[in-house]
């Protein structure tokens, strides 16, 4: 017979004495357990002892987190939290360096611990760090060990950052800015900059007024990535948080002190793979980049700006500089609207209007302006050899380069924020000061060669920007690394190679809309599904390995989670790094039995997407979320790595759980195999016209009076 549910069986360890194997009751008051179990070893004032985990972050056990005890777990008895808090600030303040050295190396480890935290921050003791930090006295492992406990107490969110003194900004701010400084130290120093920067409007003031980008391009320099990631993890930090009317000063700062190419050589092009998080930390910078591009593009022009009709005519002056200007005001007119319409504006007499709606508004103008005067020739040849033809296949260039501007930006997400876990950042953008510019210009010319490919006319031109948004958005997903092989991915993406890529990724509708062939797709559908399902739920017997969701800051930390070979259990536990392979139930701890799963939830309705803040909370996070909703009203919680293992999961619990899998990947391997199996039923009848409706029965025979002589 089974244990009652509300009883776990642990081992529970004391230095120098035998472990207690004890059945743990969940209905009993913590502090009961923990008397028994110091009357078992004879130990007086239970009061001051407490239980931690013996493995792992080893926390201490409340009664708002007893409940993930599981069968099985070794736990350790350990001094209280308060009462350990208490003896480490006092040994913090000791004289003895050895013994301040030691206290400092263990406050360090617990201070992650929620728990001890709590005690710690209610007896001033981070005061009492921020003081020993501010005297200077503190060097080496000793520092390091203050700075790591100061940062894992601030964050647990307890104390708010705008109550740091000025004069400790200026100490940590100096160990950022001295030449020579221990690693360790410097990298902490970084972190607890960046997060004073990201939680505190007025300490962002202050900490733009102690350290200067110079400094910190200098920090990218060095061969650690660590330090690269968190100089970088600063300047982003100082760049989303600044008023907006200071950011693009400091984007010509960090211009003239060279940031893109010093990235480009000692980060991207250096000796060292880029790690996950280096990889977010230059996807960041890249929006925030691009966002630059923001007021440019929700600005309309003003049709009675002089200034900014001026280069409209310069535009036009460029294109056509071999004509003279007749003398005549209405001839002048005349001629103008003729050239606009030459160059493709949608509106000849006042084409500043075509420059009204945004986005892109101002930002295409600026495009234009800049492919004009940078790669004059290829702006006149594109211009006058469309405005010379009279065949209807003209490439209207103002109305295009517009639409173009608008495409672009849509790719690449202008004006929207960073999101939290994506790495999706393109090397080609750190390979030219005027990168934005230069991919409009080579998109531009693509735009025109597609046109021509086409021969579309002005009625085909939503049909050829689509074609144009797929070239586009499929040489980005290679990742080229400069924008000379942006150009040689584009010139293999011409139109004919889009169709065939079409062809390949999608079966043609046409041939699989008469009645017999949609009831074969129904009849060969249910046993597709089920050869979906058994794929899903044997990727899940293989398991998957899942970040925990945290400050990005800290060390990265794993767990795994797979399904038992019977499909009755999820087994699940903690590892110290990412496995490579399968990791065997053994070292899963954990585990869920299917039958107690009662539903799973995904996106904003997981528990911790609801705990998450609203400024933590993005997009991105929210499409990789789901939970497990399991007896007694408990949860286990997920962030799929990416999309694909997403789908697997969802899928799979759900199969589990008898109900429809329902996700992208479903649908899209439901229709290739789908796809294949008919093509593959349907090899015999090729080239043979299936009728839309059955042969009819041919009439009965006037009598059955027939035979048939073998003999």
């Amino acid at each position: 017979m089974p244990p009652p549910a509300d009883i776990v069986k642990v081992a529970i360890e004391w230095p120098g004495a035998n472990a207690q194997l004890i059945e743990m009751d969940q209905k009993r008051p913590l502090t009961s357990i923990i008397r028994e179990v110091c009357d078992g070893w004879s130990l007086s004032g239970s009061e001051q002892f407490a239980l931690r985990y013996a493995d792992g972050p080893q926390l201490y056990i409340t009664e708002q987190s007893r409940s993930e005890i599981k069968n099985g777990t070794i736990l350790r008895l350990a001094i209280s939290p308060g009462r350990a808090a208490r003896q480490l600030l006092e040994r913090i303040q000791s004289h003895g360096i050895d013994a301040r050295l030691e206290a400092l190396k263990e406050l360090a480890k617990l201070s992650a611990d929620p728990t001890f935290a709590a005690e710690f921050i209610n007896m001033e003791g981070i005061g009492t760090l921020a003081r020993l930090v501010e005297s200077g006295t503190h060097f080496g492992e000793m520092l390091a060990f203050t700075l790591t406990a100061f940062l894992e107490l601030m964050d647990h969110g307890i104390v708010s950052w705008d109550l740091i003194s000025l004069s400790f900004i200026k100490q940590i701010a100096g160990y950022v800015n001295q030449p020579m400084v221990d690693v360790s130290i410097l990298q902490r120093s970084l972190a607890i900059l960046e997060s004073m920067v990201l939680n505190s409007h007025s300490l962002y003031h202050r900490v733009a007024q102690e350290i200067t980008v110079g400094q910190l391009i200098g920090h990218l320099q060095v061969s650690n990535q660590e330090i690269q990631t968190y100089a970088i993890a600063l300047i982003n930090a100082l760049f989303l948080k600044a008023p907006e009317d200071r950011r693009q000063e400091m984007a010509s700062t960090l211009a003239q002190k060279h940031l893109r190419s010093i990235i480009l050589n000692h980060v991207i092009r250096g000796n060292r793979p880029i790690k996950a998080e280096m990889a977010h930390q230059l996807y960041v910078l890249q929006v925030l980049t691009f966002n630059l591009l923001e007021e440019r593009m929700m600005t309309k022009m003003d049709p009675n700006d002089k200034t900014q009709r001026d280069v409209i005519f310069e535009l036009r002056r460029i294109a056509f500089d071999g004509e003279n200007d007749p003398t005549g005001t209405e001839k002048r007119k005349a001629l103008y609207a003729k050239d606009y319409k030459m160059l493709g504006f949608t509106n000849h007499v006042n084409p500043a209007m075509d420059f009204t709606q945004t986005p892109p508004g101002m930002l295409a103008l600026d495009n234009m302006l800049y492919l004009a005067k940078v790669h004059q020739d290829t702006y006149i040849r594109i211009v006058l050899e469309n405005s010379s033809r009279e065949d209807k296949h003209e490439c209207p260039f103002g109305r295009c380069a517009i639409d173009l501007t608008r495409i672009l930006c849509e790719i690449l997400q202008v004006g929207e924020l960073p999101n939290e876990g994506c790495n999706d950042y393109h090397p080609m953008f750190f390979t030219h000061d005027r990168a934005w510019e230069e991919f409009f210009c080579i998109c531009i010319q693509l735009l025109n060669k597609t046109w021509k490919e086409m021969r579309a006319t002005s009625e085909d031109f939503n049909k050829v920007m689509q074609v144009v948004r797929e070239q586009i958005t499929r040489a980005l997903a290679m990742k080229p690394s400069s924008l000379d092989q942006l150009k040689n991915k584009l010139r293999g993406l011409s139109y004919s190679e889009i169709l065939r890529l079409r062809q390949s990724e999608r079966m043609s509708q046409d041939d699989f809309q008469s009645p017999p062939i949609i009831e074969l797709r129904e009849r060969i559908q249910p046993e597709i599904l089920e050869l979906i399902k058994q794929q899903r739920l044997n990727r899940l017997c293989e398991g998957s390995c899942f970040r925990k969701v945290g400050n990005r800051r800290r060390q990265e930390k794993f767990w795994f989670c797979r399904l038992s070979l019977n499909h009755k259990v999820l087994h699940y536990g903690d590892l110290d790094e990412s496995p490579q392979g399968e990791v065997p139930f053994e070292m899963l701890s954990d585990k869920i039995p299917v039958s107690d799963i009662k539903s799973v939830v995904t996106g904003k309705d997981c528990p911790h997407m609801k705990e998450k803040s609203a400024l933590k909370q993005n997009k991105e996070v929210l499409e990789l979320a789901f939970s497990v909703l399991y007896d007694p009203d408990e949860t286990l919680n997920f962030v799929a790595p990416n999309k694909y293992e997403y789908c697997i999961w969802t899928d799979g619990l759900c199969a589990l759980l008898g109900r429809e899998m329902s996700s992208d990947l479903t649908r899209s391997d439901l229709d290739t195999l789908i796809s294949m199996e008919m093509k593959l039923r349907l090899l015999d009848l090729e080239n043979i016209t299936i009728p839309e409706a059955p042969p009819p029965v041919p009439k009965e025979p006037s009598s059955y009076n027939f035979t048939y002589n073998y003999s």
